[in-house]
């Protein structure tokens, strides 16, 4: 027997907002910083090899006690207070990270209660891309009528997942948050996303396996490890297109733009990039890598709040921001600056 529906009933839908913008901004450094002086011997390198490698200066490295909440936490206040918003306005929690060390709860809903909400709240694991991923969802949940209001967090506690010893990416990476919050535009503010992901090569950025210790073994700590080349290679060669792709679907050049904020992974890849797509010399670019080193999901939104506060990018410009890492994943759009 084949059943037919009763169609006696239509469903109502949501309406948002004709367009979303970025309303605000929040950054959070940890205290400790970290100078390559105090990585090298571990690794059996010098601090001028760091910096040729990479461009890294020092890093920030986080409390014993300091969680990826507590960072999270500290920039949303920031982002809350360039919006001019208070936490209850808040519709929607997105926390990007590959660092909250469970697998649940989110750290999302935990920050939500940090704030004194019961809002919306997931996290989302993109790797270094995971910022930019919170705003494609984010402006499309204000557009689409799902939230008005919708908080970003890019944060990494990288510090827990590095192995000190392991010379490819022991003097990598670092430590911190960056917030955004996304809300409704009267005009556009957030261009079409170019993301994709290459999950073949999955593996040039991975957590190296740990075990249960027993008489047997030692815990083999979760690192995350990284075959430098091969992301080098697939960053310089591969990004740049997307990163122009971005620029064409927001139906601006090059030239329009009043900065460039990609991820912070390495020193190099920026500067090929730039070279790559041909940028005016008069734009000025995200190198924040020099002094925080690779903080993944928080780089972006973290050079963002620094370049907008000692006034190197302006209020209300047109910035490219492109995230690209473990996965492979990317993602890359071209925004109105809050």
């Amino acid at each position: 027997m084949t059943l037919s529906p009763k169609a006696t009933g239509t469903l109502s839908t949501s309406t948002g907002a004709a367009y979303a913008r970025i309303l605000g901004v929040g950054g959070y450094r940890p205290e400790r910083v970290v100078p390559n002086s105090e990585v090298i011997d571990k690794i059996d390198s010098s601090d001028e090899w760091i910096r040729e490698r990479s461009g890294i200066i020092s890093r920030r490295f986080a409390a014993a006690d300091e969680s990826v909440v507590d960072m999270s936490e500290h920039a949303t206040r920031e982002a809350l207070a360039m919006a001019g918003l208070e936490a209850g306005q808040i519709d929607a929690v997105i926390v990007a990270t590959v660092t909250h060390p469970y697998q649940t709860p989110a750290a999302a809903p935990i920050l939500a209660d940090r704030l004194g909400i019961q809002a919306a709240a997931f996290d989302i694991s993109a790797a270094c891309a995971g910022y930019c991923h919170g705003i494609a969802v984010a402006n499309d949940m204000v557009r689409g009528g799902s939230a008005q209001h919708v908080l970003v967090v890019g944060v990494e506690k990288l510090s827990d997942f590095t192995d000190p010893y392991d010379r490819g990416s022991a003097f990598i990476f670092g430590d911190g948050a960056g917030a955004a919050i996304v809300g409704p535009s009267d005009t556009p503010a957030i261009g079409p996303t170019v993301w994709g992901s290459d999950g073949s090569q999955w593996k040039t950025i991975s957590q190296r396996e740990s075990w249960i210790e027993t008489r047997e073994k030692q815990i083999d700590f979760p690192a995350i490890t990284m075959a430098g080349q091969s992301v080098f290679r697939w960053a310089v060669w591969g990004m740049a297109p997307v990163a122009q792709k971005a620029i064409d679907a927001a139906g601006v050049r090059a030239e329009d733009l009043d900065a460039f904020i990609p991820h912070q992974a390495n020193m190099r890849i920026i500067d090929a990039m730039i070279k790559q797509l041909k940028l005016p010399a008069d734009i000025p670019v995200a190198r924040d890598i020099a002094e925080t080193a690779n903080t993944s999901a928080a780089s972006i939104p973290l050079a963002t709040e620094r370049m907008l506060r000692e006034g190197e990018a302006p209020h209300g410009g047109l910035a490219l921001q492109i995230g690209f890492g473990a996965g492979l994943v990317y993602a890359a759009q071209v925004v109105v600056l809050p």
